[in-house]
């Protein structure tokens, strides 16, 4: 992900801003990317959450998962941290957000902080085709991603080759989160 790459979602009720930012952040001795995750509320209110992630790639490919910096608002001040978590505090393990050589039936844990962040994965397919306001994506990776923290929510997310998250969906049919840009 080359800096300054920059991804903008809607959902219903928000407007989602990821950007690759200059900023590294050791962490266990890896050398993490630092992704700005901006969430807003879409009728023009204030942030609704501005996490850090931190990301980092393996020499087979896989992309680990090493932690967050999430802030939660309400009324223009953080109202909570909760979720937040960094790899080798406090018990807390990285994970895998997307595996390098995913395919239908493929499980794997994606963050583990117990009681706090706990995703789990599991690859679906790899020829989904997704149409969102910024295009058609073919041979897409489809994934199930659950959590035992709230039993019942399913979320269904779709990566395309080179572009990376294109949409996200929930079981319920409640949500859905589309890519309606990308800068690279």
């Amino acid at each position: 992900m080359p800096r300054g790459a920059r991804w903008v979602y809607t959902s219903a009720t928000e407007r989602i801003v990821v950007e690759v930012t200059n900023k590294k952040k050791r962490i266990a001795g890896v050398e993490a990317l630092v992704l700005r995750d901006t969430v807003t509320q879409r009728d023009g209110g204030g942030f609704v959450e501005v996490t850090d992630d931190w990301y980092a790639q393996d020499k087979d490919g896989n992309v680990w998962y090493l932690g967050e910096d999430t802030k939660e608002y309400k009324d223009g001040k953080v109202s909570s941290t909760t979720g937040s978590w960094e790899h080798g505090v406090d018990g807390a393990y990285a994970g895998i957000i997307m595996p390098a050589k995913p395919r239908p039936g493929l499980t794997y844990r994606q963050e583990y902080y117990e009681g706090e962040a706990e995703d789990l994965g599991k690859v679906l397919s790899v020829d989904a085709t997704v149409t969102v306001p910024s295009g058609k994506f073919e041979n897409c990776v489809k994934t199930e991603d659950t959590t035992p923290l709230e039993p019942g929510v399913v979320e269904y997310k779709y990566y395309a080759r080179g572009t990376g998250h294109v949409l996200r969906t929930t079981k319920d049919g409640g949500g859905r989160e589309e890519l309606i840009e990308v800068t690279r």
